[in-house]
C-alpha cells in the first residue's frame, strides 16, 4: 500500500511541470501503463488530477482548492509567536509582527522589551504606514500599480524631521526596500525610536507579514540595532518556512551587504 501511495504522489510533481499522457507518466514512474492508468483513475476520481480531451492529464481543481483551504486555515500569528519570543530572548528588544489589511498595516503580535523603557505600540493598532519598517516591507511587495495607487492616496504626516515627506519619496523608499529585502525606521515616527524589519513570506513567495525589532536610541544605537538584521532575517525565514512548509524563493531580492 505504501508503494502505491508513493507512486501516486510521485505523479503530482510530474503534472506540476505540465500536462502529460499515460505513457509519460508510466515512464516517469517506471511502471507498466496499466499500473499508471489505475493510479491516474483513482486520482481523477478524487479531483486531484483531470483528464483533458487530448487524453493528457493535468493537476485538478480539487488539489488547488485543498491547498487554498490549508493556507487559509493557517494562523500566521500562532506560527510566528514562538519565533518572536525566541528572537526577543536573544536580543532583549521589542519585537513586532504586522500584516496589511484593508489599506492599513496592523500589529498582530508584540513581545515586550526586557528594558525598562517601553514602546506604546499595541496589538491591533495601525502603524504609521508612511514610516514604519513593517509597513514598508508589506507595501513594497505589492504589484507596482497597486503600490503607486496606495502611495498616492496616503497622507504624509511630519511626525519628525525624518518622516517620509510625500508619495514620490515613499515610492523611492519602497523600491529600495524591495531591492535589498529589509527595511528600517530610524526616527521617522518618533525621534528616539529606531526599528529594523524583515519580511515573512507565504507559499508563493509573496510577503504575508513583517516582523521587526525596535528599541529606543538611549538603549541601543541605530548601527547596533542594524547589526541584529541577520538574526532578524533568520527568524523571518524560519517563520516563512514553517508557515509555507517548503523552502520558498524570495520575491524581494536577497539581502545586500549592509553599509
Amino acid at each position: 500500500m505504501s508503494q502505491t501511495v508513493d507512486r501516486a504522489l510521485s505523479i503530482l510533481p510530474l503534472l506540476a511541470e505540465g500536462p502529460a499522457n499515460l505513457e509519460q507518466v508510466a515512464s516517469r514512474l517506471g511502471v507498466h501503463k496499466s499500473t499508471a492508468l489505475r493510479l491516474l483513475r483513482t486520482l481523477h476520481e478524487h479531483g486531484i488530477v483531470y483528464r483533458q480531451q487530448d487524453q493528457r492529464y493535468r493537476l485538478g481543481a480539487r488539489l488547488f482548492a485543498l491547498a487554498q483551504q490549508a493556507v487559509e486555515s493557517l494562523d500566521i500569528r500562532e506560527i510566528a509567536h514562538p519565533h518572536l519570543v525566541a528572537l526577543n530572548e536573544k536580543c532583549g528588544h521589542t519585537v513586532h509582527l504586522a500584516v496589511y489589511e484593508d489599506d492599513e498595516v496592523l500589529y498582530i503580535d508584540k513581545v515586550e522589551s526586557r528594558y525598562p523603557v517601553r514602546m506604546y505600540s499595541r496589538i491591533g493598532k495601525p502603524v504609521a504606514i508612511t514610516v514604519a519598517a513593517v509597513a514598508k516591507l508589506l507595501l513594497a511587495d505589492l504589484p507596482e500599480p497597486e503600490r503607486r495607487a496606495v502611495a498616492g492616496r496616503l497622507d504624509y504626516p511630519a511626525y519628525t524631521s525624518r518622516s517620509t515627506p510625500d508619495a514620490t519619496a515613499f515610492l523611492q523608499e519602497l523600491a529600495a526596500v524591495r531591492e535589498r529585502g529589509w527595511a528600517t525606521d530610524f526616527g521617522g515616527h518618533e525621534e528616539s525610536i529606531n526599528c529594523v524589519g524583515a519580511p515573512v513570506r507565504g507559499p508563493d513567495g509573496r510577503v504575508v507579514a513583517a516582523c521587526s525589532v525596535s528599541a529606543p536610541n538611549v538603549v541601543v544605537s541605530s548601527d547596533e540595532l542594524l547589526a541584529l538584521l541577520p538574526l532578524l532575517r533568520r527568524t523571518a525565514d524560519a517563520i516563512s518556512a514553517e508557515y509555507s512548509g517548503i523552502s520558498i524563493p524570495a520575491t524581494i531580492s536577497p539581502t545586500k551587504a549592509m553599509p
